[in-house]
């Protein structure tokens, strides 16, 4: 035996939704379901055990500025783990988070790198700004950067049309996602608008950022191709201010952005119900705070979405996509504990009891 502290989790263990256990351990910062032999230094945490919750679009190191210094991202990660995030898919970032790696008391990253954008076609200082023809050459480079994803700038405001319009020519991002799917990396993207979808989708892409404009025309395609979306509610949410704040110079675009947002529920909701793969994600980090998890699978609630299966979105269906192990014998020991059966009441989620991570309670 370790001279580590032995963590003993007990009352109900939700390995899967329907998968519930007594207990488990925790040894050398690892799952396991047997007592462990000799153990002397032993703590005890009662409640409702979960994996611990993933933010599938979250930016670590990034503010509405651009790239922050590392006590900035410190701050950020710590708020994010102390509410109960312990797997973060950094959805693009100009900042060189790898230290972060070597903390085994923040949560794990899986990176895309960095944004890559169409010149002056996305927010000042966060992506490589280029032109189609150098669009390979920069999904491949971050390809190898990132950590098994890129992350395109789908749409945005084209100032002359004063919408939002497609950012990339169809054989542009078909080149660029095979190139990314050789090198053995996923691509997503930012999309807003609708008319940048059918290109992506049927380019290949893995993943859609946001996906406010998806309509009943489009979901069939995105369920075909299993393409999965991060609807980031609680970030749509700001849809309206954001609209108010460009009505003067950009009309057509604020009243498409209120039309997005009206709809943001029913998007969700039929996408789910079409079978198309849905995940919990914040867009925390450029505008928005840290550690809104929990609030974004209420919002998945809100939409439609049955509590288990907005539970699962941010947790076991999230990690298993993600190609990361949940609680399971030998894994890290990445977990939260609750008073109460977050199954039965998604609210929960807001207050965890007790976080642990890699077999320590650091909260």
């Amino acid at each position: 035996m370790s001279d580590r502290t032995v963590l003993h989790v007990k009352g109900r263990v939700l390995v899967g939704p329907e998968d519930v256990r007594d207990e488990l351990w925790t040894v050398d910062g690892r799952i396991s379901y047997d007592r462990p032999a000799g153990a002397r230094d032993v703590r005890t945490v009662v409640g409702w055990a979960l994996p611990g919750l993933v933010d599938a679009h979250c930016h670590v190191g990034l503010d509405r500025h651009g790239p922050v210094p590392e006590d900035v991202a410190e701050k950020q990660a710590l708020t994010d783990r102390d509410a109960g995030t312990l797997l973060i898919r950094d959805a693009g970032s100009p900042s060189d988070t790898r230290w972060i790696d070597d903390r085994e008391d923040l949560p794990k990253i899986i990176r895309a790198g960095r944004h890559i954008a169409r010149t002056r076609r996305y927010i000042r200082n966060y992506a490589w700004e280029i032109e189609p023809e150098d669009l390979v050459a920069y999904v491949a480079q971050e390809a190898r950067r990132g950590d098994g994803w890129v992350k395109l700038v789908g749409d945005w405001i084209d100032r002359d049309l004063g919408d939002l319009s497609a950012c990339w020519p169809r054989e542009a991002v078909e080149a660029a996602i095979a190139e990314a799917h050789r090198l053995g990396a996923r691509v997503t993207a930012h999309c807003f608008s609708e008319d940048s979808l059918q290109d992506l989708v049927e380019a290949g892409i893995d993943c859609i950022e946001h996906a406010t404009g998806l309509t009943e025309d489009l979901i069939p395609l995105f369920a075909e191709r299993g393409v999965a979306i991060v609807p980031t509610l609680v970030n749509i949410a700001t849809f309206p201010q954001l609209a108010d704040g460009g009505e003067s110079r950009f009309p057509r675009w604020s009243a498409h952005m209120r039309r997005l947002h009206e709809r943001r529920y029913d998007t969700v909701r039929g996408a789910y119900d079409a079978g198309i793969p849905v995940f919990v994600g914040t867009d925390a980090g450029g505008g928005l705070a840290h550690g809104l998890a929990a609030a974004e699978v209420g919002e998945l609630v809100t939409a439609g979405i049955p509590p288990v299966e907005a539970l699962a979105a941010g947790t076991w269906t999230a990690r298993s996509w993600l190609g990361r192990p949940g609680l399971d014998e030998g894994a890290p020991a990445d977990l939260v504990v609750y008073d109460e059966d977050p199954r039965a009441d998604v609210r929960v989620l807001a207050a965890p009891r007790r976080v642990v991570l890699n077999g320590r309670v650091v909260g």
